[in-house]
């Protein structure tokens, strides 16, 4: 069910705008997993393959959308309510809306194998996986 939700993130309504970031929160922000999930049956590269596929369908989306913009698929584990969750921002890595520290980093497993074990780390700052999915700034 986690793959199939991951898979479902590139479909969903999707709205850049860079000027109303509130407005991206609610419409691109996705919780993933729960007490039903499948977590236990799953290992961390098919969970990280299947990131990577949704953050293509977005890049590809946000082309054919005519959006020539910055914008960032990232995905963090959000451990006190033992998810991931994912968005897509109008903004760099650096710019994440986020009130704590955290790190912008290129490597998803350690992020999904502290979620798939149920890991907690309450580190700050905390890890956030990105993927540029948009027109790189010059």
């Amino acid at each position: 069910m986690l793959l199939t939700w991951i898979a479902e993130v590139a479909e969903e309504p999707l709205a850049l705008e860079p000027d109303d970031r509130r407005v991206e929160w609610e419409t691109n922000t996705w919780l993933l997993g729960g007490e039903d999930d499948d977590r236990g049956e799953l290992a961390a590269p098919e969970v990280v393959a299947a990131f990577e596929r949704t953050a293509e369908g977005l890049r590809v989306r946000i082309r054919d959308s005519g959006y020539a913009g910055v914008a960032t698929f990232y995905v963090w584990h959000d451990e006190q309510a033992r998810q991931l969750r994912c968005s897509t921002g109008s903004v760099g890595p650096d710019d994440l809306p986020f009130g704590g520290a955290y790190v912008p980093s290129e490597d998803l497993a350690p992020v999904v194998e502290d979620f798939l074990r149920g890991v907690d780390r309450n580190r700050s700052p905390f890890p956030v996986w990105v993927r540029g999915v948009g027109i790189p700034s010059r």
